[in-house]
């Protein structure tokens, strides 16, 4: 496998340095906006390669430039915490923590960038620029941690963004790549129902609450299904249902909380007024009060078509003609999406699929894990990319 000969060399005899790292990550994961280890760890071995990175005012999530100030600037980006899952894997570097898990493969993100700033840092004074390395926390949550990068002005003067995401459903080797949208807008939902409860013999005489719930779970996401251009993609998914705590007494409450997810930007901007919209008129014939709480998450992420064709090129020079491959749109939410909304950039799926195996865990499973080998195939591809993006600026 050909590659960046300054990637190449660098993993030549740190390899197994960086695969120990994403180990010592993923047996110690932390949630969002909790990364205190996390950013030690990182702020600690930057510093040791004499680099200067600056922890977030956040405290957790850090920056760390690589390369003279002057020229253009590029980013690369990671994400640092876990899910709250029991890891269910048996495997030395099994979480410590219990209830909380690297499920979604950032510790692989995080590894891959410090490689890559790392390398990059052995040649920064023949860059064409900086290369800046973002590692935002809360990647995982509503609002995620990408808006407080970007308050802090860290993309400001960016000509380029990049990222990479894990796909476990790709081989190891390969990277997936899309022009335009590749993920999806995600919002969270909430419906909460009130009425006077009472006894489940006279449901005429209050408000049948269990009954006017189940209107909204299953009749709120068939309405979006006509309102909506069937093409924007538009799914809600209902994860929590709770009301009552008597089979013999209707009750005064009753919550619902899932997920909104939308692949077309318009429809995303639209969803809010129209969910309140069908709410209100599914349970005004009941008499019931609803409450409505949606909670922006991110829009999709809307990879620019120059800057992928870059990173496609950049792929090909690093891994070879076939390693680049495309890739399709998901419903999955990701907050690299605030990025682009002000830099243009784009983000491609590493493989950290083991070769022949058929049925990989996929992400936000207790039991999802990668083939290690990717680890050196990221950092070969963020190398090759930043270069190319340097020198295209």
């Amino acid at each position: 496998m050909s590659g960046s000969p300054l990637a190449d060399a660098w993993l030549r005899t740190h390899e197994d340095e960086l695969i120990a790292l994403r180990r010592d990550l993923h047996a110690h994961p932390e949630l969002g906006r909790e990364e205190h280890r996390t950013t030690a760890v990182l702020v600690d071995r930057l510093a040791a390669a004499g680099l200067s990175p600056k922890p977030l005012s956040s405290g957790t999530g850090l920056v760390c430039d690589v390369g003279p100030q002057d020229g253009p600037l590029v980013v690369l980006r990671a994400d640092l915490d876990a899910l709250p899952l029991d890891d269910e894997k048996l495997v030395p570097y099994r979480s410590t923590v219990p209830g909380v898990c690297h499920a979604c493969g950032h510790d692989v993100h995080t590894a891959a960038v410090l490689g890559a700033g790392l390398a990059l840092a052995e040649a920064a004074a023949t860059l064409e620029g900086r290369v800046r390395l973002v590692f935002q926390p809360a990647e995982e949550q509503m609002p995620g941690g990408a808006l407080g990068v970007l308050a802090e002005g860290w993309l400001e003067g960016a000509t380029a963004v990049f990222g990479l995401h894990c796909d476990p459903a790709l081989e190891v080797g390969r990277i997936g790549l899309k022009s335009g949208p590749i993920t999806a807008a995600a919002d969270a939902l909430q419906v909460r129902l009130n009425g006077p409860g009472g006894h489940t013999s006279r449901p005429h005489n209050t408000v049948d609450l269990v009954h006017v719930l189940s209107t909204v779970a299953t009749g709120l996401p068939d309405a979006l299904g006509r309102l909506v251009d069937p093409r924007a993609g538009l799914c809600l998914v209902w994860g929590h249902v709770s009301a009552g705590t008597a089979g013999n007494a209707i009750p005064r409450t009753g919550v619902l909380k899932g997920t909104l997810r939308v692949l077309d930007k318009g429809a995303w901007h639209g969803a809010p007024a129209m969910v309140q919209r069908i709410v209100d008129g599914l349970v005004a014939p009941y008499g019931a009060h609803a409450e409505v709480s949606y909670e922006r998450g991110v829009p999709p992420v809307v990879n620019e078509p120059s800057a992928t064709a870059l990173m496609a090129a950049a792929v090909r020079s690093a891994l070879g003609p076939g390693a680049a491959v495309p890739t399709v749109q998901s419903l999955g939410g990701e907050d690299f999406a605030w990025y682009l909304d002000r830099v243009p950039g784009s983000m491609a799926r590493l493989g950290v699929k083991p070769p022949g195996q058929e049925r990989p865990h996929d992400l936000h499973q207790g039991a999802f894990d990668v083939d290690e080998a990717a680890l050196p195939v990221a950092v070969r591809v963020l190398v090759a990319t930043a270069l190319a993006a340097l020198s295209a600026a």
